[in-house]
């Protein structure tokens, strides 16, 4: 496939915003890769099978990225285990190239004293290099996870990558989520049960609590509230 000018992605971004708003979530999944081909890929955290259901449904056999940074709980590795082992959908692990020993004593326990420093090592860097390849790429977000989500189009253009980001499920509510969750046995990562609301590395994450907003658990006690992957 032919790579597109960067003003023209920009414009094809704006433009698809405005056209998708109203769009099944599976819609936007099918316009981007009819759109962009195998320059298309999903990511997903392996909080659920969300993301993952609805773009396997809608382009069986579809690239779902997954970002092991090495610090995930457990039961965040066996959830990307099922959803590969169950959905038409080709999971590619990305790792970091530093194992969490070597990164440790090179930099120390960053997600301690700079956890900046260690999203961008463990997260951000590595999955920039992973979207080399492709000129579009979607995740999960949704504008009803937290104020700083809220306006969260469902396709934007992403400067810093200099691609297009998608986002299926950005007009999804809480009730939306659970209801689809609930009408199709989607796979759901355990921590769920136990409070966790949010799941990102294990050091940086704990359970929310009644009433709390569901990325209250992230890097709680700071005033951190993103990794910068979809910033």
């Amino acid at each position: 496939m032919t790579l597109c000018p960067t003003n023209s992605l920009e414009a094809l971004a704006i433009d698809a915003a405005r056209n998708l708003e109203d769009a099944p979530a599976g819609e936007i999944v099918r316009w981007a890769h009819e759109t962009f081909g195998e320059r298309f890929a999903i990511t997903a955290s392996m909080a659920d099978g969300v993301l993952s259901h609805v773009a396997s449904t809608a382009v069986p056999g579809i690239k779902v990225l997954f970002l092991d940074t090495g610090y995930h709980f457990a039961e965040t590795i066996g959830t990307r285990d099922a959803i590969a082992a169950t959905y038409d959908v080709e999971v590619e692990t990305i790792t970091h190239p530093l194992r969490v020993p070597e990164h440790e004593a090179e930099y120390g326990k960053l997600y301690q004293i700079d956890p900046d420093l260690c999203c961008a090592i463990r997260k951000v860097w590595p999955l920039d290099r992973a979207l080399k390849p492709y000129d579009a790429w979607a995740g999960g977000v949704r504008r009803a996870e937290s104020p700083s989500r809220a306006t969260t189009p469902v396709v934007a253009w992403d400067p810093k990558r200099g691609k297009v980001k998608v986002n299926p499920l950005a007009t999804w509510t809480d009730e939306q989520v659970d209801a689809y969750v609930a009408e199709h046995g989607i796979l759901v990562n355990p921590l769920r049960e136990v409070g966790y609301l949010s799941i990102g590395c294990e050091p940086c994450t704990r359970p929310v609590a009644p009433g709390e907003d569901a990325r209250a658990g992230r890097w709680a006690g700071s005033s951190k509230t993103e990794c910068g992957i979809n910033l």
